[in-house]
This record gives C-alpha cells, structure tokens and sequence, in this order.
C-alpha cells in the first residue's frame, strides 16, 4: 500500500535536520531532570514538614499539576507568562521552565516515597546524637532515599525524554520536529515517521535496560 524507500537516508540529512532536535531534547531532558529533582525534592520535604501551610502549598501544587495535561500546560507558559511579564520568552526557555515546572510534580512525588522508606529509627538515632531535622535529611535520610529511588528517578526521566516531543505545539525544534522537518524536504514523511518512531523506541529502550541493571546492582547492594 505504501512505497517506503529509505534510500534518501544521508548523513547530510541527519546533520542538517536531526543532530539540532536531538541535541535540543537532550538537552531539555537534563536541565528538567536536575531542576525538577532539586525541586520536587523540596516540595516533598515541604509535604513532610508536619506544617499545614506548607502541606496545603506543596499538595495544591503537586496535585494540580498532576491533573492537567502537559500540553496544555507548556501552552500556558508560553502564551501567558509573556502576557505578565511584557515580553516573550523563546520556544526554547519557555519547553524549559515548563518541563521543569512540571515534571517537580512528579519527581515530589517519588522523593516522598522514597524518603518514608527510609527507616524512621535511623532520624531519631539522628536525633538522639543531636542532629536538627535539616542535619538528618540532608547526612541521613536523603543520601538512602535517592539510592532507594534512583531506578524510578530514572524511568521517569526516559518518560520525561519521550514527552519532550510535545514541544510541537510551540514550534520549538526538538528530534520529533527534525524529523518532520526532513520528511517535508525530502517528501517523505511516512519514512521520516517511521524512523522517528524507531529512533525513540530505540533510545528508550536502551535506557530501560540501563535501568533495570542499576536496579539489580542497586538491590544487590542492598
């Protein structure tokens, strides 16, 4: 039904069309991995403080941010954001602080799972030593609850890789829209499609399988 020939494929095209999106989604995953870690990781101590206002803060936050979908939240940063502050941000830093935004939410949520694994005993070991609550997050619980959680850290920063192709609805060239991009030029979008698809399939793939090796190293450690 279709005539797919992928003959076209040069490394003229992939340079010209695809190292810039995959380079700008590379980069895009890291800088929302580490400041949405940094993030939710104080949301989360926020919603373990025992403090009601900064319980209510943290879980409006989280909640609400979990219950809107993510397009429409990188919509909402970049058409509204510059509407307040008299300018425009760019497509590239605005799919950052939104991504990093968003994605607090998640990782808040993993953060908090994984700091009540750590055995309540060893803070108030941490206690009886006289350590302050800040003293045994930051030497005790912390250190355990990233290992505890490094796997799922990770799995969610591959589903963080694979939304960064929701950018489209921006403009922002990301590796979705090289591919597009190409397909265009080249007339040959079902094959640029295709080869999109397997690309991503690829790299996620891979990266699971990382993952679930340091998972077993990690469970071996244990």
């Amino acid at each position: 039904m279709f005539n797919v020939d992928f003959g076209f494929l040069t490394w003229g095209l992939v340079s010209s069309f695809l190292v810039k999106g995959f380079i700008f989604s590379v980069e895009l995953t890291l800088v929302a991995m580490v400041g949405g870690i940094a993030i939710g990781t104080l949301l989360a101590l926020m919603r373990l403080s025992g403090k009601k206002p900064l319980v209510l803060v943290a879980a409006f936050y989280v909640n609400t941010l979990r219950s809107i979908p993510l397009v429409m939240v990188i919509l909402w940063f970049f058409l509204l954001i510059p509407m307040l502050i008299g300018k425009p941000l760019g497509t590239e830093l605005s799919a950052i602080i939104t991504f990093t935004v968003f994605e607090a939410a998640y990782y808040s949520e993993i953060m908090r799972a994984g700091i009540q694994s750590v055995a309540k005993g060893q803070v108030y070991a941490g206690y009886a030593v006289g350590m302050t609550y800040a003293q045994c997050m930051q030497l005790i619980v912390l250190p355990q609850a990233f290992r505890n959680m490094l796997p799922v850290l990770l799995t969610q920063t591959i589903i963080l890789f694979q939304d960064t192709s929701l950018v489209y609805a921006i403009g922002a060239y990301d590796l979705l829209k090289g591919f597009e991009v190409a397909g265009k030029n080249y007339n040959r979008p079902v094959e640029m499609y295709l080869l999109a698809a397997i690309t991503y399939f690829v790299i996620c793939f891979s990266l699971s399988m990382l993952v679930r090796r340091l998972q077993k190293k990690i469970q071996i450690i244990r």
